[in-house]
């Protein structure tokens, strides 16, 4: 079914924090007309919201939450969560994060190296004795989690020597899960849930075939006209895929993570930078032209003015990008239920945002 989005209105949920209620009222008293903050002392949101009222090259369609010092700078909610039927998008919606769940399926693996039960530069054979491929005796469990490994599938040669080059993929994070699960004897699925709900990110979750996922509609965005993508049946071939791409979560919740990840609450300050150091780099259209060295899960960005962490996911008609700045505690999250059928438009919006905080206060 293909159908035209309009604009929907913001709404606050109850469950959010004193302080996000707080600081969003504040914001839309703003908005509503209050002009008493100059635009000196806020140079970014008029031109996020701005930017995000464009329909031409297409409309965006999502949530924007940034913080700074644990509390809301901005936030803005546009769209809807089910365009069919009209349904406005709220601040608390669900959304398939797609490859941003990689970061949470290395900080399993990386608790499970503080625990001894992994060696990060063993060869995956240790963990994983029944593959047949010979390169099993080479390529390490840190080659997985920086995409220095050269796997494109797991029957086929490797696309170069390990640790000389980086091919982003699904593989390597597959088998990362099952690393996860040999070691730990626990079920990834489990294990990422109880993460989460340590946390307090209590909309988080893995997707899993024939449950009652909670989580919004994603669509695909041509010429700003949208089809509905659905959640393909894959079975076994899912399971695989969760730790690359299969878990849901929203904008609040990632909030969450990103504070308590990049503010020792996770992980140990050892493990944490392992995480965010790295020796291969490479280029991603949602970050720049440049390149920018590859941890665990993360895109660490330490060559621009003000250095950033952050990943982005897109994939069954969801967009994102999540970053955060460690040396100004800016958080920026930007979720999108839909992506354009246009692949250079994919982070369209996601871009422009990213270049609105470089050059904004926030950072500065």
């Amino acid at each position: 079914m293909k159908t035209s989005a309009a604009d929907g209105k913001m709404t606050v949920p109850q469950i959010l924090a004193s302080s996000l209620l707080l600081t969003i009222s504040l914001f839309a008293h703003a908005r509503a007309g209050d002009n008493s903050r100059t635009a000196r002392d806020d140079d970014y949101s008029a031109r996020i919201d701005q930017l995000v009222q464009e329909k031409n090259p297409r409309s965006f369609n999502g949530v924007i939450l940034i913080t700074k010092n644990g509390k809301t700078a901005y936030a803005k909610v546009l769209g809807y969560a089910d365009i069919e039927n009209k349904v406005p998008l709220r601040i608390d919606d669900n959304f398939r994060i797609m490859s941003n769940s990689k970061q949470m399926t290395a900080v399993l693996i990386l608790r499970e190296v503080e625990k001894g039960k992994i060696d990060l530069h063993s060869p995956v054979r240790r963990y994983l004795p029944d593959l047949p491929q010979a390169w099993a005796d080479t390529v390490t469990v840190h080659q997985l989690l920086n995409f220095s490994a050269g796997i494109t599938e797991i029957d086929k040669p490797l696309s170069f020597k390990p640790g000389t080059d980086f091919l982003y993929g699904v593989t390597t994070y597959s088998m990362l899960g099952r690393i996860f699960e040999k070691v730990s004897g626990k079920k990834f699925i489990e294990a990422a849930n109880a993460l989460f709900q340590e946390l307090g990110m209590h909309n988080s979750f893995c997707y899993e075939e024939n449950k009652d996922n909670k989580v919004i509609k994603g669509y695909v965005n041509a010429n700003n006209v949208f089809t509905l993508r659905e959640h393909p049946v894959q079975r076994n071939g899912w399971i695989d895929f969760i730790p690359a791409g299969g878990i849901v979560s929203n904008a609040i919740d990632l909030n969450i993570w990103d504070e308590k990840l990049h503010q020792g609450k996770i992980l140990k300050p050892e493990t944490y930078k392992l995480m965010t150091s790295y020796d291969i780099s490479s280029q991603h259209v949602a970050f720049g032209d440049e390149k920018h060295g590859y941890g665990y899960g993360v895109y660490v960005s330490d060559k621009t003015p003000v250095k950033y962490i952050g990943h982005s996911g897109k994939g069954l008609g969801f967009a994102s990008i999540k970053m955060y700045f460690p040396e100004k505690d800016v958080d920026v999250v930007v979720l999108e239920n839909q992506y354009s059928e246009e692949s250079s438009l994919h982070y369209y919006f996601e871009i422009k945002i990213r270049e609105i905080v470089m050059s904004s206060n926030l950072v500065k």
